[in-house]
């Protein structure tokens, strides 16, 4: 049997075809626009989800016997906030992860509602990416919009409701809501009151692996699917990638450098960070996962590539770098404001150190290295929680850098795994369409059987400590400038 893969990313749909055996047959990806209406804003036309999802599988499956098709499942950004009226169509654009607006909302819940009893409510405190400021910002500024919702859902849940009609959610996805008790695995009323909904305008919660139904018969006919074709609820982008590369069960740690980054730590036993600088999550493996997550990863080399050097040659400037641990310069990777540690909007970008000797190639690195840095950042949040990893795997667009890599392996002093299949969302969000039909036991089990690794980088002693030394200067930067960042902003 076949099972297809969805990965709603920001700026693109990919789309990827597994059989059982978990090879990859075909991967189709399809851009869609992404719109600042205001500088911190940032949005997306569900449509477009839709239209070139739809696509893309047309295209996925061109050569292909339609009938072997058996799952369809997802991974798809986090925290986005989709409303729909009481006649399904769309209210307004949807405000995505990376959107920076809810400052004041955000203010209101930390300070006035307090942090402590969101953290029992939800075992998470307010960041300006999480769907309930949204809602806030919606009720304050858009009241006619608040009035008119009937269904809140995720990015990747509309996908779902449009492929089954079914009103759903899963557990990972809506851990990120800032609405969703995660201990308990369900909605909390509290939040449910604060924000000022009902329940029934929230999805029903299923497990990541769980079958939600099967194609309606108007997506079946159009994509010449049998009707039978079993829908998994899928998973947020960042526990979608830990399935895809077996960071599931107990003490595992993946990787993540797209266009956020991720250090994600999978666990059986439910856990909350005292100073709520990681987010605590449900799993998509049944079980819970802590992640600090950064806004700005592989988008940080991006934009200092595409516009600021207007360069295209990703690898050759990478290949002027003359060596790991020596450079003078620092960079700060908060170009979109930052989460883990800090939960500040009002972060920036930053480059500090530079001389008249400071070189084009100081520089790239410098954006590299700042990005290890503010993951290790997060690394050593875990630490002082008693978690001790030694290894991690390793995903994403800025993943395929042999240079970035090591590292992160120099920096956070990790073996980094390297595994066959490097497709993170997509290639779980198939694996546990597989499991949705029965194909594995568990989402453990197909973890197990279908992710190999390849190769190991190690960590070299030396280059080690001279990043320590500079991860050390590095931590004094950010505390040293966000009194100015906060007047730069407003």
């Amino acid at each position: 049997m076949l099972y297809i893969g969805i990965d709603l990313g920001t700026s693109a749909v990919k789309l990827l075809l597994m059989d059982a055996k978990g090879s990859i047959r075909k991967i189709v990806s399809r851009e869609y626009p992404l719109y600042f209406p205001h500088p911190g804003w940032s949005e997306q036309n569900p449509e477009d989800w839709y239209e070139q999802t739809i696509e893309g599988i047309r295209e996925l499956l061109a050569d292909t016997d339609k009938e072997q098709v058996a799952g369809i499942s997802f991974g798809g950004q986090m925290h986005g906030l989709v409303i729909l009226d009481e006649n399904d169509r769309v209210i307004r654009p949807a405000i995505l992860w990376n959107d920076g607006r809810s400052i004041k909302e955000c203010e209101y819940l930390n300070g006035v509602i307090g942090m402590e009893k969101l953290t029992g409510y939800t075992a998470n405190i307010a960041f300006a990416g999480f769907t309930a400021p949204k809602l806030l910002w919606v009720k304050e500024n858009e009241p006619d919009n608040f009035s008119k919702i009937c269904k809140i859902m995720l990015p990747k849940d509309y996908l779902a409701y449009r492929l089954t009609g079914v009103f759903c959610t899963d557990v990972s996805d809506a851990s990120g809501m800032l609405l969703f008790d995660v201990r308990n695995r369900c909605w909390s009323k509290e939040m449910e009151e604060i924000c000022g909904i009902r329940e029934e305008q929230l999805a029903r919660v299923y497990e990541s692996y769980e079958s939600v139904g099967t194609v309606t018969k108007e997506i079946a006919d159009t994509l010449g699917l049998s009707p039978s074709v079993i829908v998994a609820a899928g998973a947020g982008d960042n526990a979608a990638a830990a399935v895809g590369t077996g960071t599931v069960g107990d003490g595992m740690c993946n990787i993540s450098l797209g266009t956020s980054g991720t250090i994600f730590i999978s666990s059986k036993n439910f856990g909350v960070d005292a100073h709520n600088g990681l987010h605590s999550f449900a799993h998509a493996d049944g079980h819970y996962h802590l992640m600090g997550c950064m806004l700005s990863a592989a988008s940080c080399n991006k934009w200092w590539m595409d516009e600021i050097l207007n360069s295209s040659d990703y690898q050759g400037e990478q290949d002027k770098i003359p060596a790991l641990g020596h450079n003078h310069v620092f960079f700060l990777p908060y170009l979109m404001g930052e989460r883990s540690p800090h939960n500040d909007p009002n972060a920036r970008g930053t480059f500090i150190g530079m001389t008249m000797d400071t070189t084009r190639a100081d520089m790239t690195q410098a954006v590299l290295e700042g990005v290890a840095f503010a993951l290790r950042d997060s690394l050593e949040i875990a630490k002082d929680l008693g978690i001790r990893i030694e290894r991690t795997k390793i995903c994403g667009g800025g993943a395929k850098s042999p240079l970035w890599r090591q590292m992160i392996a120099d920096i956070l002093n990790l073996k980094v795994d390297l595994i066959e299949v490097e497709e993170g969302p997509a290639y779980g969000g198939a694996i546990l369409a597989a499991v949705a039909n029965k194909e594995f036991e568990s989402v453990e089990d197909a973890a197990e059987k279908l992710i190999r690794i390849t190769a190991t980088i190690e960590p070299d002693p030396e280059t080690v400590d001279l990043y320590e030394e500079r991860y050390q200067k590095f931590r004094r930067i950010y505390p040293g400038l966000k009194n100015i960042f906060k007047e730069i902003v407003r």
